[in-house]
């Protein structure tokens, strides 16, 4: 087994005496240490996580940069279901690493466990000036505390983007040990790519595409029980999100087939946002994929969340709204992280759900409010508990600039660590003078015991699709 270096990282255990006040229901995990001019600090925005027995692992850009990218990547790791934290920033990378790397800068961070081999895996996107170069994979082999130079998984002389990373870890599966990395080759029309490792990131094959040439961005592999694979996507001209899968362990992917169409009300804000999906999958291998969407609201005036589920990732449920308001609510919902307890299936299964909001979706950049919202449900998402509030509200200046407005990041994600929920999210408090505070927090959440007040997905009326969105011809969501 290969030694991995040790960082210098700031294994302040964050066994945080920051613990937050009650209006900010979250503590800090870590912060933006780079000094480099040419990106902004303090940020931290995009986080992914995934947990595996008492372990979770998040990762997050550090440093955000106005085009695209970041200095490098950030990683929080907890050995005890989130109640202490580790830090520190990943090596070898961005010419900001330690060691320092061959990039420029460095995005789209995600998160997996391969339990076969014992690994722990952060996919990223490096980036030479705003345009991802490659696609490649850091590994850890002590629980997520210390982690390699990276492995090259993909290059191009082009422009790749939306890296995402899962594994396979059903023993009984014919594909125990599988892992698989998607992106979209942006330059090809976000020509959907995906390429997979049987050697804990060791090593990685060819890069792939559907049997239809897909193309699409923001896809999520899940692998279910019997070892198939289905990735959700949202389609290159963001007006569906898509599947598709492979049977064969990555070895070919099928044509995709539509989930279902989308129709979003336009952030305000001049907040950065896409209707991307956040996928999971229980024990039975239901998969459950969830977007922001307005079609249950009269005139699109704002966004629900929504969510479907497929047992075979080829047919799927029409969507169905998860009632957080009443639809005679101002509030706008979006960047939803969903959460799937991997030990739950069916009408029993524990879903939890963190998603940013505003008050009223009626608002612009000076007066908009953002907040990071979370509800959960113990049967499968038939009811869903009331409400909480985890951090807010911020104010718009104070998060981080980039090209396609303002950024907490494109996703954000939640993790079931035993019986209880972790998100991690962006949070911005107030600058000091010209410099940020936007770093990286994390909330414990007994999903079991928010049920005090269930609202039924059947309680609102389904009112028609209205549709208002004006779309880019061809939405290339950078890095």
């Amino acid at each position: 087994m290969r030694t991995l270096p040790r960082l210098s990282i700031c294994l302040s255990v964050l066994a945080l005496a920051l613990a937050a006040s009650p209006a900010w229901a979250a503590k800090r995990v870590s912060t933006d240490p780079f000094t480099n001019t040419d990106s902004q600090h303090a940020t931290e925005v995009e986080p992914d996580t995934f947990a595996f027995g008492s372990t979770v692992v998040g990762a997050f850009q550090t440093g955000r940069f106005f085009d695209g990218g970041s200095s490098d990547i950030g990683f929080a790791t907890s050995q005890d279901r989130g109640k202490t934290w580790v830090h520190g920033f990943l090596p070898s990378i961005t010419v900001n690493s330690t060691p320092a790397g061959p990039y420029d800068r460095v995005s789209d961070p995600s998160v997996a466990y391969d339990a076969k081999h014992g690994a722990w895996l952060i996919l990223s996107l490096p980036l030479n000036g705003g345009s991802g170069k490659a696609v490649v994979v850091s590994r850890s082999t002590d629980g997520g505390l210390n982690w390699s130079a990276p492995v090259t998984v993909s290059t191009t002389t082009g422009f790749y983007d939306k890296t995402w990373i899962a594994c396979d870890n059903t023993k009984t599966s014919p594909h125990y040990g599988h892992c698989y990395a998607t992106w979209d080759d942006a330059n090809a029309g976000d020509l959907l790519l995906t390429s997979t490792s049987t050697d804990g990131g060791l090593s990685w094959g060819a890069k792939k595409t559907t049997a239809n040439n897909a193309a699409g961005l923001g896809g999520q592999p899940l692998a279910q029980p019997n070892g198939d694979v289905v990735v959700p996507v949202l389609s290159a001209f963001a007006d569906r999100i898509l599947a598709y899968k492979s049977t064969n362990g990555g070895t070919s992917w099928r044509s995709s087939t539509t989930v279902a169409t989308i129709s979003d009300h336009g952030v305000a804000g001049n907040l950065r946002t896409e209707p991307l999906p956040s996928a999971e999958v229980d024990a039975a291998g239901k998969v459950y994929v969830v977007w922001h969407d307005c079609r249950f609201r009269s005139g699109c005036a704002s966004n629900d969340i929504v969510m479907s589920t497929s047992t075979n990732g080829t047919t799927w449920t029409s969507p169905v709204r998860i009632p957080i308001d009443p639809t005679s609510s101002t509030v706008d919902h979006f960047i939803p992280g969903l959460a799937v307890d991997r030990n739950s299936s069916g009408s029993t299964a524990r879903l939890a759900l963190t998603y940013y909001f505003y008050p009223s979706a009626n608002c612009t950049q000076s007066t908009c409010k953002l907040s990071v919202g979370f509800v959960s449900s113990v049967d499968g998402g038939t009811s869903w508990s009331a409400a909480q509030t985890l951090a807010g509200p911020m104010t718009m200046s104070d998060l981080a600039d980039t090209s396609q407005g303002l950024m907490v990041g494109d996703y954000i994600s939640t993790s079931f660590a035993g019986a209880k929920a972790v998100p991690i999210f962006a949070i911005a408090k107030a600058k000091s003078g010209s410099a940020f505070d936007e770093a990286m927090y994390a909330s414990k959440l007994l999903v079991t015991a928010l049920q005090p007040r269930p609202l039924r997905v059947t309680d609102e009326p389904v009112l028609s699709l209205q549709g208002d969105r004006v779309r880019r011809s061809h939405p290339l969501v950078t890095p």
